[in-house]
């Protein structure tokens, strides 16, 4: 058994580790989950400037993605659809009406610039086997921008899951560009779909946001949505206003969809009502309005970590400084290569050392008179030594560009490669403003191309109200109670007693003293006697002083007590007097006089006496009422 349990364990573990990190959360570094990482490289792979079929990338991809083609085309397709990194063409579906998009067969897609930008250098990237060994593929991409934050995701893992909202590639970049400058950092979601956010609660990415769409209202008569909270869509958003309509919630004639590549939601309107006062009827009651948790975990050095926004731009300008150094390092290295080559080439050539190597018979002695020809430029070369490599390089030159040799060609491109480095160690020295000038080339390149990104903010960042449910509904639903039967509810045939919401909870007292507080019901049995029946509102009940003329339960004297309903718990029985009293007189008015009459008895002068209400204090609803005589009451009269 131990060792089964072990077995079980272990295999949890490694699942659970697996989920989190190659399926569901997405690396901090480059902001892709695999499938997508995957995807990108084979595009890049792909890559030749044409657009390619969605079934051929999938096909291609499989070779890296061991879960098949169809995980792999939603996945491309959802990734399309963020409009950053993929030119789509074809039907991809519709962000708006939450189509689904065509067959892989009949869509295409290609690289778009600021992916090759963002991602691509094989040089920098680390690469491991793929699932089956035949194949490499990147374990991640040296990015250069936040792209978690521009493309937003959401994911479940074992024990775990993230929901990270969308930002603007602009607004991003130029986030990172006061990381870099030392100035304040303010970013804030910004949805393809457009709406209003309320980022009151946004807490860096951990806390909630509350969506809400885009109303035109210039029309009394009806209502335009023009753009759709986040998460919802023209269907979802449609059956959301139809089941409040058939709830009564909202009073409509009539809704059109006449969405296309522009959201266009008609709601027209009953009679008599308009369109001002139908708006937070539709936050409340459908999906116009929604409040969004969100959770920021990420992947950040092989480990799950909840991190802010702030973080991650902070992460980010950092490793972009990382990776722009390591880029211009490796290109000078590059280009000192080239340096010593073109170097050793001109000396070869000019000097005519390849003469020397006429009479050698050995490879020993070709390799020596070549090394022995160097040795009056050992200036010139510097202190690179010549290696065989090197020599190997120079033997492999064919006559025909010996004789074709350029010197002031030669010398031209020696000084352009001497001045790239020059320009190399200057952008080395000023890393920091080297990589503002970089973001700024981005962005340019954005605003320049709106296809390549998403331009401009489509959401409008505000701060709102959100609206309560059970406020903006009205008071429209009879309330009954039949006193034969003792039946209370909506759908029962006693007399109305009062107008109620949907929301609203019942508070009944009975003539016992016995009070409840129930869900508003067609039918509840609260018993034939009732002293009060209304709806528990804790605001408006905070403000009322019940007050309760009773006998006590052995003696019969009369006791009066004040209090105030504060708390309960539903469908639970409470008693406002002890238990076997019997209740004279309830009341709610702040102010009264009543007048108790006592039972007749021998030597009895005094048979009533009036008394004033609020001369009595207002005490705990455990506490004891107060004795008003010590005679035996028989009723009490109320003025």
């Amino acid at each position: 058994m131990a060792y089964i349990k072990n077995l079980f364990d272990r295999n949890f573990l490694e699942y659970a580790s697996y989920v989190i990190k190659d399926r569901a959360i997405p690396d901090l570094e480059d902001g892709l989950k695999p499938v997508q990482r995957r995807i990108l490289h084979s595009l890049f792979e792909m890559d030749d400037g044409k657009y390619h079929k969605v079934a051929t990338v999938s096909g291609h991809c499989a070779k890296y993605h061991p879960h098949g083609e169809q995980s792999i085309n939603p996945a491309l397709v959802v990734l399309a659809n963020k409009d950053l990194f993929i030119d789509k063409q074809g039907n991809f579906g519709n962000i708006f009406t939450g189509d689904d998009a065509a067959a892989p067969r009949y869509i295409e897609c290609r690289l778009t610039p600021l992916a090759k930008e963002v991602f691509y250098n094989p040089k920098l990237t680390v690469w491991a086997d793929s699932y089956d060994g035949r194949n490499r593929e990147p374990v991640l991409f040296p990015a250069k921008i936040p792209v978690i934050l521009a493309m937003g995701v959401e994911g479940i893992a074992v024990g775990m899951s993230t929901k990270i909202l969308p930002h603007n590639i602009l607004e991003i970049l130029e986030a990172e560009i006061a990381c870099l400058t030392g100035k304040k950092i303010e970013l804030y979601p910004d949805f393809p779909t457009g709406g209003y956010v309320d980022v009151s609660e946004y807490d860096g990415g951990n806390g909630k946001v509350l969506v809400r769409a885009k109303l035109d209202t210039s029309d009394p008569k009806r209502i335009l949505i023009t753009e759709l909270p986040f998460g919802s869509t023209t269907e979802s958003i449609i059956n959301s206003i139809d089941t409040a309509a058939r709830n009564g919630r909202i009073k409509i004639l009539g809704i059109n969809d006449f969405t296309t590549d522009k959201v266009e939601i008609e709601i027209k309107l009953a009679r008599g009502v308009y369109a001002q006062e139908t708006i937070d009827a539709l936050y409340a009651f459908s999906e116009c309005e929604q409040s969004i948790s969100v959770n920021l975990l990420v992947i950040k050095n092989g480990l799950p970590a909840v991190m802010t926004v702030n973080e991650i731009i902070k992460y980010h300008a950092k490793q972009l400084v990382k990776i722009l150094t390591r880029e211009l390092e490796l290109e000078k290295k590059e280009l000192l290569d080239k340096l010593h080559l073109r170097t050793l080439e001109r000396i070869f050539i000019e000097e005519r050392i390849y003469k020397a190597i006429e009479k050698m018979k050995t490879a020993k002695g070709v390799f020596d008179a070549v090394l022995s020809g160097f040795k009056p430029f050992a200036k010139e070369i510097g202190t690179r030594k010549v290696t065989d490599d090197d020599i190997e390089h120079l033997l492999r030159i064919p006559i025909r560009r010996i004789s074709l040799y350029d010197i002031n060609k030669a010398r031209d491109e020696m000084l352009a490669i001497n001045a790239r480095i020059k320009e190399i160690n200057a952008h080395l020295k000023n890393i920091t403003a080297y990589s503002v000038a970089y973001l700024k080339n981005i962005i340019a390149k954005i605003k320049a191309n709106e296809e390549i990104g998403r331009g401009a903010r489509k959401t409008v960042v505000g701060e709102f109200d959100k609206v309560i449910a059970k406020e903006v509904v009205k008071r429209d639903v009879d309330l009954k109670y039949d006193i034969k039967s003792g039946y209370l509810g909506t759908n029962v045939g006693g007399s109305k007693i009062a107008e109620v919401s949907p929301y609203d909870r019942i508070l009944a007292i009975r003539k016992n003293g016995m009070y409840s507080v129930l869900d508003l019901s067609e039918k509840a049995f609260i018993g034939a006697e009732a002293w009060f029946i209304g709806a528990a509102d804790k605001d408006l009940l905070a403000k009322t002083i019940f007050t309760i003329v009773y006998k006590e339960p052995e003696s019969g004297y009369p006791c009066i007590k004040r209090c105030v309903i504060e708390g309960w718990i539903i469908n639970k029985d409470y008693f406002l007097v002890p238990d076997g009293s019997e209740v004279l007189h309830l009341d709610i008015r702040p102010k009264f006089s009543f007048t108790v009459h006592y039972t007749p008895k021998p030597r009895l002068k005094v048979l009533s006496e009036t008394f004033k209400a609020q001369d009595y204090n207002v005490r705990g609803l455990k506490a004891g009422g107060i004795r008003l005589a010590a005679k035996e009451a028989d009723r009490v009269e109320c003025k």
